[in-house]
């Protein structure tokens, strides 16, 4: 069986994180959200799979290659061009342009099949999603999901009649206007048919365009409510949440990975670590080949990646620090997602703690770097609203 997942977005609302990574391939404790849906589609008999890839579209070809050690086959679409350097210029053409773009170059798509975002993780039973799908009759099938009426504001509604038939869509509507708690989770059954409403050569969008555009000429387009679980990785306070939520145990189809040491303590290989001399209280994850120097304290739900260095008398509380990123010595590091150069808050918005001349805060810890002054001390104080002891 056939599948896609829709790989090709720049992320911007998930910035830094971006600059450097494609969203699908943002980890979740170690393990990139695309590999996850891989399992899935693997799990219920998808075993071809093309992926749209546009921005660092290397980083996503390099990692899974051709599927093979995920027991599935894998070919990527790349949107873009490239430039006289020889270097790859992602030009995105939309959801639904992908799809075709594929189709034009040969009809991959020759039955129904299923399309993914792949900045989610999900736990969806398609098995059952595909037979109701062609039980209606269905040339597009929306998945959708019932969230609480004060949350339909951050997303695109789906209003259906009493079959399970799409009537309209609206576009993040406050709580007052939203005519229904059920929303589009970015996951899609089609019919091959489907190619004969989207247009060649053209940016096109499935949600914005497509759907609308079905609607309308009155197709066999329905959606579906379903209890599962998704978590979708929009912004950088989501992708906080997803792994908050693995920690506590919120989520029930990623497991924590490496040793529990000690209740609610994990580690990868190898972490050099003086048990009786720091304090940390989990759930806590700790990546393989970090450091973690005497006096240190570390306060859960917090993610440390590999190869990490944290310092004498740092604290890292409900926290994310990615790998290869060195916490300097007395900085107390609270409700803070590190990554690189940057520092972001829980809401999002990044200090770049290079520009603000901060580097030798967080740095990567392959380099040597001295202790901070105390005019330094209060720079910090003043931009991450935290002390420095």
């Amino acid at each position: 069986m056939k599948a896609m997942i829709l790989a090709a977005g720049k992320g911007t609302r998930v910035r830094p994180i971006t600059y450097t990574m494609p969203k699908p391939m943002m980890p979740i404790l170690q393990k990139p959200v695309m590999e996850f849906l891989l399992e899935l589609l693997r799990h219920h008999g998808f075993d071809q799979i093309l992926v749209n890839v546009s921005h660092l579209a290397e980083e996503i070809e390099n990692y899974f290659r051709d599927g093979q050690r995920f027991g599935v086959e894998i070919a990527y679409s790349f949107e873009g061009k490239i430039d006289d350097d020889g270097k790859l210029v992602g030009e995105a053409i939309g959801s639904a342009g992908g799809m075709r773009r594929i189709q034009d170059f040969s009809p991959f798509f020759d039955d129904t099949f299923v399309v993914l975002c792949g900045d989610a993780l999900i736990d969806l039973d398609l098995t059952a999603a595909v037979k109701w799908h062609k039980e209606k009759g269905a040339i597009a099938t929306i998945i959708t999901k019932s969230v609480p009426k004060d949350e339909v504001s951050s997303y695109g509604v789906v209003v259906t009649d009493e079959e399970g038939r799409v009537k309209a869509f609206q576009e993040k509507p406050s709580t007052e206007e939203a005519l229904s708690t059920n929303i589009n989770t970015g996951i899609y059954i089609f019919e091959p048919e489907v190619f004969n409403y989207i247009p060649s050569g053209v940016e096109y969008d499935i949600g914005s365009q497509l759907f609308p555009n079905l609607v309308e000429i009155k197709a066999p387009f329905y959606a579906i409510p379903m209890d599962f679980e998704w978590v979708d990785i929009g912004k950088v306070p989501d992708y906080w949440r997803a792994i908050r939520g693995v920690l506590l145990g919120e989520i029930k189809n990623v497991q924590i990975p490496g040793h529990e040491v000690a209740p609610g303590i994990y580690t990868g290989l190898n972490v050099a670590v003086n048990w009786d001399k720091v304090d940390i209280t989990g759930p806590v994850y700790i990546g393989g080949m970090t450091r973690i120097e005497d006096g240190a304290k570390i306060v859960g739900p917090a993610m440390i990646g590999p190869n990490c260095w944290i310092c004498s008398g740092a604290t890292v509380e409900n926290s994310v620090i990615f790998e290869w990123s060195r916490l300097g010595p007395g900085v107390r590091l609270v409700d803070k997602l590190v990554f690189g150069r940057y520092c972001v808050d829980k809401t999002g918005a990044a200090i770049d703690v290079q520009a603000a001349a901060l580097d030798w805060l967080i740095t990567d810890a392959r380099q040597t770097v001295p202790s901070h002054t105390p005019l330094e001390r209060q720079a910090i104080e003043e931009l991450l609203g935290t002390n420095v002891n």
